[in-house]
């Protein structure tokens, strides 16, 4: 169900590129390598999409938030490395016990809550994932923008299980996604980006498994993911962190929107 915290749409000013139309980043899983700092953005949406995430944590940090015990370490990791990239960052003013944000809000920091605070510093949803040594669990993160799935159900789960029942997720490009997350060198991350179409604009998007999501009945949002995975160098766990970009489809060309469309089936 549609959150009521968000009643009007949240947009970008455009994509940053049209991920279906380049082989690169169309084909699965479509990985590149981050150049610098990239693996965090402040976008044109930061203010709103900001306000919106303080509202879903303070409303429901239950649903948004979850953090297994054993992943605690790699939360504190994190929490201290994205506090370094904002140190860097214009726009963030940080003390030992706050940070302001572009937009003027001043956050408390509470290192008790890693990824509640980091929640309310960056745009991006930040999701923990934990080797096992046969797969990649999801063991703790705040996601305020799910993109049809519900973290409840997927904490724990490995990443067979999180993509199940997407049909494309097949055995093979499982292994394929394993032996990539395996491979990830804490000096260089990677990015990929992936592209939806949506009637409805809002952001907080859950829906659990079984549940049919409603295909668009016109042109309505086109929703993308920067995904960026880095591997924490002391922990060794991988951040997948996700960047939510949704903008009118309305400013996306017909031959392009067909092209899209074409892409996602």
């Amino acid at each position: 169900m549609a959150n009521p915290m968000q009643d009007a749409p949240i947009l970008q000013d455009r994509l940053p590129l049209h991920p279906w139309q380049d082989p690169a980043t169309r084909r699965l899983p479509g990985i590149q390598p981050v150049q610098g700092r990239d693996w965090l953005r402040v976008d044109e949406a930061y203010a709103a999409q900001m306000a919106l995430r303080d509202r879903l944590i303070a409303a429901q940090p239950d649903v948004v938030h979850a953090l297994l015990p054993h992943a605690r370490p790699a939360a504190d990791e994190l929490y201290a490395t994205v506090l370094d990239w904002l140190g860097a960052e214009p726009g963030f003013t940080i003390t030992h016990s706050h940070v302001t944000r572009p937009d003027g809000v001043t956050v408390p920091l509470d290192p008790a809550q890693p990824l509640l605070t980091l929640g309310r510093l960056v745009q991006q949803d930040l999701c923990l994932m934990q080797s096992t040594g046969a797969e990649y669990d999801l063991t703790g993160a705040i996601l305020c923008f799910p993109a049809s799935w519900t973290l409840a159900q997927k904490l724990g789960r490995p990443m067979t299980g999180i993509h199940q029942p997407v049909e494309i997720y097949d055995d093979q490009l499982a292994t394929r996604v394993h032996r990539l997350f395996t491979a990830i060198r804490p000096e260089q991350p990677l990015w990929r980006m992936n592209f939806f179409t949506y009637d409805s604009f809002h952001l907080h998007h859950p829906r659990v498994e079984g549940d049919w999501r409603r295909q668009p009945t016109g042109r309505s949002y086109v929703r993308c993911e920067r995904q960026t995975l880095l591997r924490l160098a002391q922990t060794q766990v991988v951040l997948f962190a996700i960047h939510t970009i949704v903008v009118d489809a309305v400013q996306i060309a017909p031959e392009d929107y067909a092209a899209l469309c074409a892409a996602m089936h």
